[in-house]
């Protein structure tokens, strides 16, 4: 189920309707479901949603004092929900908001992917799963992160942007297409659009929105995704299919129909006893159930194609092509220069890594891409303008540019795009503005002001502003 970015920004209100005011057949499906467990269950989503971040380990160095998600290395509990709008450091991307149970997958990853890999994230906005993929994906891996809906698909870069990695290729394409790309990929993530059960605490519209019906309606729907799909992922590669919901039609029913259609077989996944994971219905489907762990509903499968030859036709690339020039600056804005290819899209420069440059070209071919790489920046006339993005990339030279430190409400304000003072020592040109050390932005100083070039579309839109600075995960 799709969870907006505005959906992290807000308290959520507490789910707090009687068991009788839940759909009726949802009612006779979970006694069913849950049996002796069953008042364990409806008493669970009378209780407070647990708040938890997932740290990115590029940016952040230092453990926070807060309590530990056991199955993943950089996840912790909050004690409360703060308003993570006002953290400079949220929007600088030193962590991400994100559901406990969702970060599950890293046990995939640690059991299964040592070697480089390409990864497809097929349902990847807002993304979650694809920022942790950033973070465990071995040196030299790829990752294709695809939203269909292309106002989702903004997001999604943002997100993405912000966590700074260059290793990753954004595109807006429907599952169908990448059936053009046979065998490209040697994992691919289907954290498939859901009836959202496992959200009802947390989101009550998905509580009016539920029926019998919607499930069935779901669960035809993930079976097209994963017949679209299933061409695409190598022989041998790695299928992980989750979900956010209860029901057994949309989960262990999906995977048998998937085993009993395609060369394919369940895999198990390590967890520890104290972890209460289940596997009540199937040994190899895992059930974050919210009556048994800290977290929210969710269901996982690990799922690998056991066909032993490639289908479809044969990918080919034309040698040869001019490749783009890029200008001094852009080179010089970044660190190692050498390790990438440099291109042109959408009308700016982007820097792909040397070793992913032949698959960015195939997917350019094939699909449509939002962004790739890391993205220096364009050039206007005369000027090399530093993209927003190069703010965030770990690959970002500081020394390119001159930096001034600003305090919380400087670096709030900045976030809201008003106008901000620097000091009079400033020189002129791009400014990179940095909170704790961590970069903010870029703004543009001409003497007598600085043009805030913090993106319009991802600016702070609330008028409330804290009494006290927020302060998370430093």
């Amino acid at each position: 189920m799709y969870v907006t970015k505005s959906t992290f920004f807000k308290t959520f209100s507490l789910f707090k309707q009687p068991m009788n005011e839940l759909p009726q057949d949802f009612v006779s499906f979970t006694k069913n479901l849950f049996k002796d467990e069953y008042e364990d269950f409806i008493s669970s989503l009378q209780e407070e949603v647990p708040v938890s971040i997932r740290i990115n380990p590029d940016k952040i160095l230092s453990s926070p004092p807060y309590s530990t998600i056991p199955w993943t290395k950089n996840g912790y509990y909050l004690p409360e929900r703060p308003p993570f709008t006002f953290d400079p450091l949220f929007h600088a991307g030193t962590y991400y908001v994100q559901e406990a149970s969702s970060m599950f997958p890293e046990q995939v990853f640690s059991t299964y992917i040592h070697e480089p890999v390409r990864m497809l994230d097929l349902c990847a906005a807002p993304g979650g799963k694809s920022s942790h993929a950033l973070s465990l994906l071995p040196e030299g891996s790829l990752l294709v992160s695809n939203e269909v809906i292309r106002s989702r698909a903004q997001i999604l870069t943002e997100n993405l942007a912000k966590w700074g990695k260059e290793n990753v290729i954004i595109t807006n394409n429907d599952a169908s297409h990448f059936n053009k790309l046979p065998g490209f990929f040697d994992v691919i993530l289907v954290d498939a659009p859901c009836s959202g059960e496992g959200m009802f605490r947390k989101d009550p519209e998905a509580v009016r929105q539920w029926s019998p019906e919607n499930v069935q309606l779901c669960a035809e729907r993930q079976q097209r995704i994963l017949a679209d799909i299933w061409v695409s992922l190598k022989p041998g590669g790695l299928l992980i299919y989750s979900t956010c919901t209860y029901n057994t039609v949309e989960n262990e029913e999906n995977i048998k129909w998937l085993t009993s259609s395609f060369d394919a077989e369940t895999l198990p996944v390590p967890t520890e006893k104290e972890w209460q994971v289940s596997t009540p219905f199937h040994p190899h489907c895992y059930r974050f159930f919210p009556h048994k762990t800290k977290g929210e509903g969710f269901a996982l499968t690990v799922i690998r194609k056991t066909e032993t030859e490639e289908k479809g036709k044969s990918l080919f690339l034309k040698k040869g092509k001019q490749l783009f020039k890029a200008p001094e600056q852009s080179k010089k804005s970044i660190q190692n220069p050498e390790r990438f290819v440099f291109d042109e899209l959408n009308q700016h420069i982007i820097a792909i890594p040397s070793d992913a440059y032949e698959a960015y070209q195939l997917l350019k071919k094939y699909l449509r891409i939002v962004e790739a790489g890391l993205s220096p920046g364009e050039i206007k006339g005369k000027d090399f303008i530093p993209s927003p993005a190069l703010a965030f990339s770990i690959n970002l030279n500081r020394e390119a540019f001159p930096s001034v430190e600003i305090d919380w409400s400087t670096a709030i304000r900045y976030l809201k795009k008003e106008a901000i003072v620097l000091p009079p020592e400033t020189p002129r040109g791009h400014v990179l503005l940095a909170y704790q050390h961590i970069p903010v932005g870029f703004v543009k100083n001409i003497g007598n002001r600085a043009n805030n070039l913090y993106p319009q579309e991802w600016r702070i839109r609330s008028q409330y502003i804290p009494k006290e600075k927020v302060k998370i995960g430093r």
